[in-house]
């Protein structure tokens, strides 16, 4: 059962995002053995956005996301762009939004990019694929 934090969370980075001038897409998006918290666009760029929701203070984006969380973001955008027929031209992106504080004080960092996909074929078949327990394709 989803805890209350991390829906408000992901509402407030919606907005975020709206206010940026991005689209969103579709909002938890499931798969088995991924989901993306939010799916935006904005001109061609299509980003699977991570979402996490912090009371307090964070020093360091490593405290939030596993590695392995990322590869399984990848699969689930890889497989959202077989599933709604994303153009092949069509830029992806994996992002994370942290939501930090309560109220109208909350915070948000946006990492852009948090690995390339396209470096991933080569990078992830080898030291990657056995540090995270298999081949993430």
């Amino acid at each position: 059962m989803t805890s209350r934090r991390p829906v408000h969370a992901e509402t407030y980075a919606c907005w975020w995002l709206r206010l940026h001038g991005y689209r969103v897409v579709a909002r938890n998006w499931r798969v088995s053995g991924g989901e993306v918290d939010i799916v935006a666009a904005r001109g061609g760029v299509l980003a699977f956005v991570e979402v996490k929701g912090r009371r307090g203070g964070l020093r360091f984006h490593d405290d939030v996301v596993h590695p392995a969380q990322i590869i399984r973001l990848a699969r689930a955008a890889l497989l959202y762009r077989l599933a709604q027929r994303v153009p092949p031209g069509t830029d992806v992106r994996l992002d994370l939004m942290v939501v930090v504080g309560r109220g109208p004080w909350r915070r948000v960092t946006w990492t852009r990019g948090l690995d390339d996909p396209r470096s991933w074929d080569d990078d992830a078949r080898g030291a990657g694929a056995r540090r995270f327990g298999g081949d993430p394709w």
